[in-house]
């Protein structure tokens, strides 16, 4: 139990504390803490912890003296809680915001990689109509004095008009892509065979050999 304090009178004679201000009081004559706590609608106990006394000891005080009231160190202890919540509050929206930041950058980043790679299948895909298996003989066009270059095939016009582009794949594997660009003897006079240009140190020893011919569309 709270001792009153020295020199302290009757209850029914005793001064009440002077407010100092809203969250102190001064000590007069014959005050005590629970004299105090009842005046300011709180217990002893609360008191002793809000001036740093041993709750339940003996709380000797004097005129003149300041107490602290609880209220002081709940608003401080208020402010410090609501600082530290707007403080958490705001990290994991911040966190968000990156995460979705990062989100955004990764559907960008797949959308670009998906449109580049469907670009480049577009570019490289392409529908071609197998003709079946023909000849396949090889010729220089300068060695006859033409300059018609290395990319063409000589083929029997009525089959395969000048312009269309062969996909040619030789017995051996080799893929090679020609467009018609003239006509021979050899495949004028036969309907299932090609004449390839090419330079007469790449053509292949064996000389004539079969493919089989694909129209590219």
């Amino acid at each position: 139990m709270a001792l009153t304090a020295l020199g302290a009178t009757t209850a029914n004679t005793v001064d009440a504390a002077t407010t100092a201000d809203s969250t102190h009081v001064t000590v007069e004559k014959g005050d005590t803490y629970k004299s105090i706590a009842a005046e300011n609608n709180t217990t002893i106990s609360a008191l002793e912890q809000a001036n740093g006394r041993e709750v339940g000891g003996f709380d000797l005080i004097y005129p003149g003296e300041t107490i602290t009231l609880p209220s002081a160190t709940t608003d401080t202890t208020t402010d410090t809680t609501q600082a530290t919540t707007q403080s958490v509050a705001t990290e994991p929206a911040q966190t968000t915001q990156a995460t979705d930041t990062t989100a955004t950058d990764a559907t960008q980043t797949a959308t670009t990689d998906t449109t580049t790679q469907t670009a480049a299948t577009t570019q490289t895909t392409s529908t071609t109509s197998s003709q079946g298996t023909f000849k396949i003989s090889f010729y220089d066009p300068a060695v006859l004095g033409s300059n018609m270059g290395y990319s063409g095939v000589a083929a029997n016009l009525s089959v395969f008009p000048k312009g269309t582009q062969l996909k040619i794949t030789l017995a051996d594997g080799t893929v090679m892509y020609r467009t018609v660009n003239d006509t021979g003897t050899f495949a004028n006079t036969n309907s299932q065979q090609l004449d390839v240009a090419m330079p007469s140190s790449s053509i292949p020893s064996y000389g004539v050999t079969t493919a089989t011919v694909e129209v590219v569309a």
